[in-house]
């Protein structure tokens, strides 16, 4: 039941929720530890002042007025304001990302669904917002025929939207992203994957080479767009069939080679992965397939590892090296990943490309909720095979609000307190 239209100013709305925090796997770090997201959550340290409303110390009652801000962002998706609908959807996007809200979606599906056809119709922000709410939707519902039916109304206009050259181009970046997970998730892209493959490749090609062999220049989020189309591409790739995989990697070996060539890291990184998930999935078909001129490609990638040109960033070096370490690992020597994502008392073991590009992929739309979604979440944990979620009871001391910890913290006080004047008892007899 969506509450009354009563007005909610910017800034209740900026309170409802903390700010994004990346979740990304560090250039040299393969151990990501678990955090619970839970800055929506009655008590957290980010409500501003909340937590006197929320905890009453005298009679410890806890009320949580998750859902009631959640269901009053919602509402505040159809105001009159477009700078009032962006904050609201991002509002949205970041309540479900702090917690896995599968009950409340099923409960508001058809809400939910409308508020994003309406707001994938629009441009500028809002459309980037809409795009991304709609991957965690549909990463909450997971593949289900509700997911099928959400993406079926939006999937013409994120597709529109994503090849109209008068959108931004940071926000055709959003779209791209939001349609490789839900042509990933749902069954809409199953029948359709070849021409959903050459709409990807229609965007980042301009980026190949010219025909006199001339790099295009492109803006900064032009070549993002081209990136996280290239990305989108690869996501769908791990979906393919070693044949069908090999035919592609020796169709475009040798265009996905020319991206290395980028002046912009992340598009160069993206053709990296990419060439990696190639050579991963092809060899599963061809044990000897090797791409069009291996020895140039690996001493592109050789270079790329060890680069230290001073006109790139500091910081652009020292990722480009740390990725394409790895990436001439798996193209030379066939090593996969080596990754480990610690949470709770769970841990993802990530030992392919395949699966490293899918973990990604889902890590640019949860951000800081991703630990969170692979304790709970049954579509991340089926698809990286973690089995059944455990019992909540297992991430208790994660969870604890700001009152509990209190509590916590004075009994442990007075126990040492009264452990030390024990002890303090028996030297004082010893000494007498």
């Amino acid at each position: 039941m969506i509450s009354s239209g009563k007005a909610v100013r910017k800034e209740d709305l900026r309170s409802v929720v903390s700010d994004d925090c990346d979740s990304v796997i560090a250039d040299n770090v393969s151990v990501t530890s678990y955090t619970s997201s839970a800055k929506w959550e009655a008590g957290s340290d980010d409500m501003n002042g909340a937590t006197d409303d929320c905890n009453n110390e005298d009679n410890g009652v806890y009320i949580d007025d998750f859902e009631e801000k959640l269901i009053e962002a919602i509402d505040q998706t159809s105001g009159k304001s477009a700078k009032t609908r962006q904050l609201a959807l991002d509002s949205v996007r970041k309540a479900l990302i702090t917690r896995f809200c599968f009950d409340f979606l099923m409960d508001r599906k058809v809400t939910i669904g409308d508020v994003l056809e309406h707001s994938v119709k629009r441009k500028g922000e809002e459309l980037g917002s809409a795009a991304l709410l709609s991957g965690v939707v549909f990463i909450s519902l997971g593949a289900s025929d509700d997911s099928d039916a959400i993406f079926a109304e939006i999937e013409s206009h994120l597709v529109a939207s994503l090849i109209d050259p008068s959108v931004p181009a940071s926000v055709r970046s959003k779209c791209a992203a939001a349609l490789g997970l839900g042509y990933f998730i749902t069954n809409n892209g199953v029948d359709l994957m070849d021409s959903i493959m050459e709409l990807f490749q229609s965007i980042f090609s301009a980026s190949f080479l010219k025909g006199n062999g001339a790099i295009p220049t492109h803006t900064p989020d032009m070549t993002s767009l081209h990136a996280s189309a290239l990305y989108a591409w690869t996501l769908l790739l791990t979906l393919y069939t070693p044949s069908a995989a090999l035919h592609l990697a020796e169709k475009l070996s040798k265009k996905l080679t020319e991206l290395l060539d980028s002046p912009d890291v992340e598009l160069r990184i993206a053709a990296g992965e990419c060439i990696a998930v190639l050579s991963e999935i092809s060899r599963e078909r061809d044990d000897d397939f090797e791409f069009e001129e291996m020895d140039a490609l690996c001493d592109k990638l050789r270079s790329l590892a060890t680069d230290s040109q001073k006109f790139r960033a500091k910081k652009d070096r020292r990722q480009q090296r740390s990725s394409f370490r790895d990436i001439l690992k798996a193209v030379e020597e066939r090593e996969p990943p080596n990754i480990t994502v610690k949470f709770g008392r769970e841990r993802l073991v990530i030992d392919s490309w395949c699966r490293k590009r899918q973990y990604d992929a889902f890590c640019y739309v949860l951000k800081s909720g991703m630990n969170l979604h692979l304790a709970e979440n049954d579509l991340l944990r089926e698809i990286f095979e973690l089995g059944t979620p455990l019992s909540s009871l297992d991430y208790t001391n994660s969870k604890l609000t700001k009152f509990e910890r209190n509590m916590s913290n004075i009994a442990s006080c007075k126990a040492r307190t009264k452990t030390r004047g024990k002890l303090r008892d028996k030297r004082a007899d010893i000494m007498a």
